[in-house]
């Protein structure tokens, strides 16, 4: 007996740590309004139920035309998919717009760069200052031209 008692703790241990780890979870236990939507949702099922049952429904057919239990079943519909829409949120990355325009900017950027001169021109301008034009006197003076010959 404690060899399975040893296994179904671990079992059980084991099972906490994925429970920990699941963000489905973490998100009904943090939210209070997900976790009342949830509790009302299984509430509302289990009063249908209970309505079927007392009333000795065995055709699946006939409880859409109760009223009582088609009401119950719609409440139940209802909270269960505003429970499952706040559940599966919580798997979801958010999203990020800036991250997509701020993208294309740079791609655009570097396109404009690469196929405009003047683009070019004014980012090497800006990175490094601008270009200054000089022009080029020589200090020398040109060599004679006696050596051709002219003796």
């Amino acid at each position: 007996m404690a060899i399975k008692t040893k296994k179904l703790n671990d079992k059980l241990s084991e099972a906490a740590d994925q429970a920990k780890e699941n963000p489905y979870l973490n998100k009904i236990i943090e939210d209070k309004e997900l976790r009342e939507n949830a509790v009302a949702a299984l509430q509302s099922v289990k009063s249908a139920f209970d309505k079927a049952k007392e009333t000795g429904f065995d055709n699946p057919a006939e409880l859409a035309k109760d009223p009582k239990i088609k009401k119950d079943l719609k409440k139940a519909a209802e909270t269960l998919k505003t429970t499952s829409e706040g559940i599966q949120a919580a798997g979801k990355k958010k999203r990020h717009p800036l991250r997509k325009i701020l993208a294309v900017a740079v791609i655009g950027g570097i396109v404009a760069i690469v196929v405009s001169d003047d683009a070019r021109k004014a980012v090497l301008d800006t990175l490094f200052g601008a270009e200054e034009e000089f022009e080029y006197t020589s200090t020398t003076s040109a060599p004679a031209s006696s050596a051709n010959g002219a003796s």
